[in-house]
């Protein structure tokens, strides 16, 4: 069984401040450049748990598309990566504040350009598992990808599990047409900004439930406040642990993500699961950037 992750490969440029920000003058920081992308991070954890995972994306034919692509091969994940002569290699700028929160400024670049072109058939098979990061379906350039890679796991029998991305491009798209576009799918893995704006529930439970509505199980994170997992009936928490110093926010979700896919598709109870993806993703806030 191969985890198929289609989406974003970014090149992560990380501003960690060392103190508060002064807004329109000076703060000195540690700046850095790191493999970024919400499917990519996934993946890279996943590869990292000892996961089969195959990475489909589009990168810049440039130094640092060539580069992103190098590292998550050496990492362990099987890259289907279409290098772009036209455009270059995603980029965001990470601002990472005094207390590890961080703002981000993308520049989708290749990523924008994603076609259904790019999906290998031979990773579209009955056992794989497709996990979809909502970058895709939030932008018309690639959102004819995304649709085309649902249509075709659910076509070859795949389970499949998806991350609603970001809860600003949610807004401006529309929750009724972002749920549309994701339909029916085994899991759906939205941070209580996105499941509230997904269902104008300010409480997560609800939020879980409103949406368990329309997908089979939802996964809520709550940063510091660990996870919940609800089938719309039933609803487990679990703890974030409760020892670690928040370094760099950046990938954190993804880490979760991964931690719980992993743990799910190998049969886990949810309360087992929502352990495991907490664990990860306390490891990848205790350190600067998005991947292992």
């Amino acid at each position: 069984m191969t985890i198929v992750a289609v989406g974003d490969l970014m090149v992560d440029v990380v501003a960690a401040a060392a103190e508060p920000l002064a807004h329109a003058s000076d703060t000195e920081a540690r700046v850095r450049w790191t493999g970024g992308g919400a499917a990519a991070n996934v993946a890279a954890w996943l590869a990292d748990q000892g996961v089969d995972i195959a990475l489909v994306a589009r990168a810049g034919d440039d130094l640092a598309g060539r580069g992103a692509v190098e590292e998550l091969r050496a990492a362990g994940v099987e890259t289907h990566v279409v290098l772009d002569p036209e455009h270059t290699t995603g980029t965001c700028v990470v601002v990472v504040g005094a207390d590890g929160e961080r703002t981000m400024l993308p520049d989708r670049g290749a990523n924008l350009a994603l076609s259904p072109g790019d999906l290998p058939s031979e990773l579209f098979v009955q056992g794989n598992h497709l996990h979809l990061s909502g970058y895709v379906l939030l932008h018309d350039g690639p959102r004819a990808a995304g649709l085309a890679a649902l249509e075709r796991a659910r076509a070859a029998g795949m389970t499949i599990s998806v991350d609603p991305a970001s809860a600003a491009p949610l807004q401006a798209c529309g929750p009724e047409q972002v749920l549309e576009w994701i339909g029916r799918v085994d899991a759906l893995l939205p941070n209580a900004d996105e499941a509230r704006v997904l269902t104008g529930e300010d409480d997560p439970e609800a939020a879980g439930r409103a949406l368990a509505r329309h997908v089979g199980e939802v996964v809520v994170t709550l940063g510091a406040g660990g996870a919940l997992w609800t089938d719309g009936h039933d609803v487990v928490f679990a703890d974030a642990p409760g020892d670690v110093r928040v370094v760099d926010a950046t990938g954190a979700g993804d880490a979760f993500a991964a931690g719980w896919l992993a743990s799910w598709r190998a049969g886990a109870t949810p309360a087992v699961a929502l352990t495991a993806g907490c664990a990860l993703g306390a490891r990848a806030v205790a350190r600067a950037g998005a991947r292992p």
